[in-house]
């Protein structure tokens, strides 16, 4: 049996085609591809010494890359991090809260500022207030079926099953709330590369008009979401930060209120319920979402 070709590792050659700028700190040389007769990537081409003569410098819209300070202007017409009209849906920090100590309405004083007479009142109309309400809150840790090949697949190391836990917990938490059906549009908050989403749309299977919409402030990296191609499923990706993002209605005062629709056009089309979800959340973040899906009066999770 003929031995197996060396790797370039070992033979200390890029592969074929490939950029031949070896990275230290990843033990490899770069995988990035070359174009026609070059030795060096874009990235890397200051290595080679046929470009010394030019300089690249970093972008100072997004320092993760760098440019030829010859081709700045041009570069800066066209990169990917440069400022992009704002859709309908973005208002600039309408989740934000107030912003400053001065925009607090005189009427609001601290606690300790209080007698003792209206401290009393106080517990008393809180007492009155959180009647019959259930305030102790239980660890609800479910699971789900869609998950299950997945859970035991014996290559999962144990972040991956770490994640999927959470994400069958999820989906069986939104089960048992009955807001896994057909007919109604997920909002996933923080989407990263929209796994959640995922595995919403393998539960629900060929479940007719779902829609996600997946909220993510910055461009993400191996995505899931674009694999989706059933057509009972459509999957759009929204990149804002959720400080900015406006999923209210708009209204018009001409001759009564009239309701003319939402500023993210899928859900003023197509009018379905909306569930919002999120896994990669913090507490703020968390707080804010719980604000906005209250004011637009919709299911949350």
């Amino acid at each position: 049996m003929a031995a197996s070709a060396p790797t370039p590792h070992a033979t200390g050659f890029p592969a074929e085609g490939r950029c031949g700028y070896y990275v230290e700190k990843k033990k490899r040389f770069c995988r990035m591809v070359v174009a026609a007769g070059k030795r060096f990537c874009g990235e890397h081409a200051g290595a080679a010494e046929e470009e010394n003569a030019r300089k690249r410098i970093l972008c100072p819209l997004d320092p993760k890359h760098t440019v030829y300070e010859d081709q700045l202007a041009k570069h800066l017409k066209k990169c990917n991090s440069r400022e992009k009209p704002k859709p309908d849906f973005f208002i600039q920090d309408i989740n934000a809260g107030l912003k400053d100590e001065t925009e607090i309405p005189e009427q609001l004083v601290p606690v300790s500022s209080l007698s003792e007479e209206q401290l009393e009142n106080l517990i008393k109309k809180l007492r009155k207030a959180s009647e019959g309400l259930n305030s102790t809150l239980k660890d609800q840790i479910m699971s789900h079926p869609a998950l299950h090949d997945a859970l035991n697949d014996p290559k999962n190391g144990d972040s991956a099953t770490k994640h999927l836990k959470q994400q069958a917990s999820i989906l069986g938490n939104i089960e048992k709330l009955k807001l896994l059906g057909p007919r109604r549009c997920f909002v996933e908050f923080g989407a990263g590369k929209g796994k959640l989403s995922h595995w919403v749309d393998i539960a629900l299977k060929d479940a007719e008009k779902v829609h996600f919409i997946l909220v993510e402030k910055v461009t993400t990296r191996f995505k899931v979401d674009g694999k989706h191609r059933k057509k009972n499923s459509v999957f759009e990706r929204l990149q804002i930060d959720i400080q900015h993002l406006c999923l209210r209605l708009e209204f018009t005062h001409f001759r009564g209120r009239e309701k003319i629709g939402n500023k993210i056009p899928v859900l003023s089309k197509e009018k379905l319920p909306v569930v919002g979800i999120g896994k990669h959340l913090c507490g703020m973040a968390t707080g804010v979402i719980g604000d906005i899906m209250w004011a637009k009066n919709i299911s949350r999770l």
